[in-house]
């Protein structure tokens, strides 16, 4: 099995010769954790991938081997350079996907993830710059993620979770972190909380749901749903 940071970056043919589809998955999984804390634990890392602990600390210790992750027993889990550029193609993959298959071919943002997880593996560089090119070179997906530029650079998404924003205060949605839940998505979607979407906090109490007044409506967010919602404050 090769070694990713001897080759030569930005082909596909890479994450071809690796002929294992989880490890991508496990590398975008982990850079998104670390996003959030870093390094990341074993276990957060097996829930997100809902496996058993075991398999995930063996998938690690085989991303270990491969020079792509840095993995210290109980102290968790980074990305290498090598794993990071790998990480940043498959997201850059992911989100152009998700935006192409909304803009150009009629999807809900409620169904393009499950579709982009599949393709994410399969286009050519070819056929990603071509759908970048198609969109504009776009810097954000549906949901409000950055796009990985063919550098690895991204645009910065400014804000603080909805939860927890003072009552008076008026918001714009500038993102919604998971992209995964189509229920949530569809409710969203249905009350108009969509990134760009702008409301007014009316009620903000620990514990509670929260209520957001959107083009005149009065909307209970619960808080976990909030919790993942960023906004700007205007």
């Amino acid at each position: 099995m090769p070694q990713i940071d001897n080759l030569a970056s930005g082909s596909s043919s890479q994450r071809n010769s690796l002929n294992h589809q989880a490890i991508e998955d496990y590398l975008k999984t982990i850079y998104k954790l670390a996003e959030e804390e870093s390094p990341v634990s074993t276990s957060r890392i097996s829930e997100a991938r809902q496996v058993k602990p075991g398999s995930a600390t063996n998938m690690i210790q085989r991303l270990a081997k491969l020079n792509l992750v840095d993995y210290e027993k109980h102290y968790g889990v980074t990305l290498t350079p090598a794993g990071e550029q790998i990480a940043l193609e498959v997201l850059r993959h992911h989100r152009l996907i998700e935006l192409y298959l909304m803009e150009a071919l009629g999807f809900s943002w409620d169904e393009v993830h499950e579709q982009a997880d599949i393709l994410e593996h399969v286009i050519s560089e070819k056929l990603e710059e071509r759908i970048a090119a198609a969109l504009n070179h776009p810097t954000l997906d549906p949901h409000g993620d950055p796009i990985p530029a063919l550098d690895g650079s991204m645009v910065s998404v400014e804000g603080r979770p909805l939860a927890g924003v003072e009552a008076g205060r008026t918001v714009r949605v500038s993102r919604v972190m998971d992209d995964a839940n189509s229920d949530m998505l569809r409710f969203l979607a249905d009350i108009g909380l969509v990134p760009g979407a702008e409301g007014v906090v009316m009620s903000s109490t620990a514990g509670q749901p929260l209520v957001l007044e959107l083009a005149g409506d009065e909307q209970e967010i619960p808080l976990e749903m909030a919790e993942g919602i960023v906004v700007e404050v205007v």
